[in-house]
């Protein structure tokens, strides 16, 4: 019985807790123009690795609700509908198919960090995408401003990130299998 409870609670605290490192993260960001370059994607690269593609969904839509309904958990220490409304809403919801899309190839190749890391660069174009049709909706904007001002500044951040995240995730997802703790292997 002790085994069951601890085998249901466990993954549902490990989520939460995902949750809040990345509203703990995401507020601390350097504004580039419209855009800000923080950490919160790396961390969300993290996600899969750690929880699943399922749970890291789960996670970073519960993120997304807590500063939709107000917390300050969004770049600039900012939350509310109107941010995710604004501008640079398009990018927030994009938090969501870049965990989906990484976690799936996490999940389909398991041991291959190239195919992991082309799994990444593809949710992150996904992201890109939908950031920036929002971004061009919103602001007006036509696509060569966008592109300038919300895309081309954040590739090589994001590069590094995907293969920080391709280094390290791998080693705490077996880390948590060890530990009998890992929620999908």
């Amino acid at each position: 019985m002790e085994t069951k409870t601890r085998s249901n609670v466990y993954p549902l605290a490990m989520t939460a807790m995902m949750a809040a490192v990345i509203a703990a993260v995401s507020p601390f960001a350097i504004p580039i123009g419209p855009i800000s370059l923080s950490l919160c994607t790396l961390v969300l690269y993290m996600v899969p690795y750690i929880l699943g593609w399922q749970r890291g969904a789960v996670a970073t839509l519960v993120f997304i609700l807590l500063g939709t309904v107000g917390a300050p958990v969004f770049t600039g220490f900012q939350g509310g509908m109107g941010k995710v409304l604004g501008p640079t809403g398009g990018y927030i919801a994009g938090y969501l198919p870049l965990v989906i899309i990484t976690g799936l190839a996490i999940k389909a190749f398991p041991k291959n960090r190239v195919i992991q890391l082309l799994g990444m660069a593809a949710a992150t174009a996904v992201l890109y995408i939908l950031g920036t049709i929002w971004y061009m909706f919103q602001s007006g904007n036509p696509l060569d401003v966008a592109l300038k001002w919300c895309v081309i500044p954040f590739i090589p951040g994001d590069l590094i990130k995907m293969f920080i995240a391709t280094a390290l995730g791998p080693l705490l997802g077996d880390r948590l299998v060890k530990a009998g703790i890992h929620p999908e292997r």
